[in-house]
């Protein structure tokens, strides 16, 4: 079963020479049991809300199988939160995951039910140039492109069911509908 490595939230606004001025990509892992509510993690924020986050977005997860691929790829450790993901999972490819797919990720034997969060698919991330110069900026040129093509994109969640969850939390497909696009599908457009 995969588990939750780490729910990760805005550290700090930073500068960004982009159109809104700021970005709250730098993420980081928050310690204990988080709440979860309908517009995502408590204590995380969007700087540019026209393209991130709501209620289709909440919340942003991201597979350790494609952090390992990327730190293998740019010769160094990424830590949860470094792809501005809110949730790092261990043994879940999030990328083959289906459009409407719904999660369940906590302590299902913790006191009470307030302990479990239920998030579905929504959406593939599309990468962007405030992405890009967080990663590296003129180090890393064409670094869109190739995180496109590399298709290791990452899922955006709507929350079903609020709650708190934490790093070490069982994670679940509790619905799935293999009609339904993959995220990586969606992303390619090749489910057209």
């Amino acid at each position: 079963m995969a588990k939750l490595l780490a729910i990760c939230a805005v550290a700090q606004l930073r500068h960004d020479p982009g159109s809104v001025g700021v970005t709250a990509i730098d993420k980081r892992p928050i310690e204990g049991a988080v709440k979860v509510g309908r517009y995502g993690v408590y204590g995380d924020v969007q700087a540019d809300r026209k393209h991130h986050g709501g209620l289709d977005q909440a919340v942003y997860a991201y597979s350790q199988s494609d952090a390992e691929y990327w730190a293998g790829e740019l010769g160094r450790p990424l830590a949860p939160g470094f792809f501005g993901e809110n949730l790092r999972i261990d043994g879940l490819d999030v990328n083959e995951l289906h459009i409407g797919d719904t999660l369940r990720v906590g302590d299902p034997n913790a006191a009470g039910s307030s302990r479990v969060v239920e998030l579905v698919v929504t959406a593939p991330r599309v990468p962007c140039q405030t992405f890009a110069r967080w990663v590296g900026g003129a180090d890393e040129r064409g670094w869109v492109k190739r995180f496109s093509t590399a298709g290791r994109v990452g899922a955006y969640l709507s929350v079903a069911k609020t709650g708190k969850i934490a790093a070490g939390d069982l994670v679940e497909i509790v619905t799935h509908d293999p009609n339904a696009p993959t995220v990586r599908d969606v992303f390619t457009g090749a489910h057209a």
